[in-house]
């Protein structure tokens, strides 16, 4: 990657640039500076199509070329102006970051006021707000919706954010420190340690928390293993714990699925989710901590809509 980054480059894009212009340029003049004598007939070239079109080496019209020599002049405005010419910035010192940073204050600036009257509210009045609901969802929509879905409904590994189910917690602090600092669950993988049929048991008495169709012998044995291995984090009545983001088996939500196929390999190979920090992803902006606060009013309120 490094070769695409030598300063050999910008040189080499400049001397093309600048020798295609001046090529053009020279080729043009040396191509349409002649012109015919009184009385002289242009040459008929040796070219006939359907029988009697015929071709001349006429001079080429002055507003042909004039369209020419008028790219040509843009084309050297344009790289005095602007960036295009290999490191050299423009008299102008136009850049793509610079324009996006000042369109980026400017909007700060628009919006600073909304933001300053939703930050002197808690999260529950925000949430309850239909402005702040509309700018809470455009903030969803650009940065979460990637993983949670436009309807915040999830996908196979992203939580559903519209129901009661939370795997940390879903008062509004909660959700403040987890789009602060974000989240990283682990479920460890225990199919080396529990064996296949070990594996198989747990995952039927897993089943069995939430009253899915099970073997019943294989979750009788399963359950010893259970509070070995899995009580710990998700409780011994399977209930789970949201301080460590431990799931609660005994419901009927499923953040990767609830097959016994699925809980196998859950318990095989684990589970590594990620959630990550939102103050990282909005950036340094100015009111980072307005989007916040609407962003998780937005959340919030989705599951009291219920």
């Amino acid at each position: 990657m490094s070769d695409f980054t030598h300063g050999f480059w910008p040189i080499y894009i400049s001397v093309i640039t600048v020798v295609s212009i001046i090529g053009t340029w020279v080729f043009l003049r040396s191509q349409t500076t002649r012109k015919l004598a009184p009385g002289e007939k242009p040459e008929l070239m040796e070219h006939t199509w359907d029988g009697d079109l015929r071709d001349l080496n006429n001079p080429l019209p002055r507003w042909w070329l004039g369209l020419f020599y008028g790219t040509l002049v843009f084309a050297v405005a344009y790289l005095l102006l602007w960036p295009g010419l290999g490191n050299f910035a423009g008299v102008l010192g136009w850049t793509s970051s610079g324009a996006y940073e000042a369109e980026v204050k400017a909007a700060e600036a628009r919006f600073q006021p909304v933001y300053a009257r939703f930050m002197k509210q808690d999260i529950a009045s925000v949430a309850a707000d239909p402005e702040a609901r509309a700018i809470g969802r455009n903030l969803f929509l650009t940065y979460c919706s990637q993983c949670h879905g436009s309807d915040a409904t999830g996908a196979r590994g992203f939580p559903n954010l519209t129901d009661h189910d939370w795997l940390y917690g879903g008062d509004p602090d909660t959700i403040v420190a987890t789009l602060t600092g974000g989240r990283s669950g682990i479920m460890p993988a225990l199919g080396e340690m529990l064996g296949p049929q070990g594996t198989k048991e747990v995952a039927n008495h897993v089943l069995s928390l939430s009253g899915r169709k099970h073997d019943a012998a294989l979750a009788a044995a399963g359950k010893v293993k259970f509070a070995e291995n899995c009580a710990a984090c998700h409780m011994p009545d399977g209930t789970g714990m949201q301080a460590l983001g431990a799931p609660n088996l005994t419901d009927k939500v499923w953040l990767y699925g609830g097959s016994e196929a699925t809980i196998i390999e859950t318990i095989t190979k684990g589970r590594n989710g990620v959630m990550p920090a939102m103050t990282q992803t909005l950036g340094t902006t100015s009111n980072k901590e307005a989007k916040l606060h609407l962003l998780a009013a937005y959340v919030y309120g989705l599951s009291q809509q219920q």
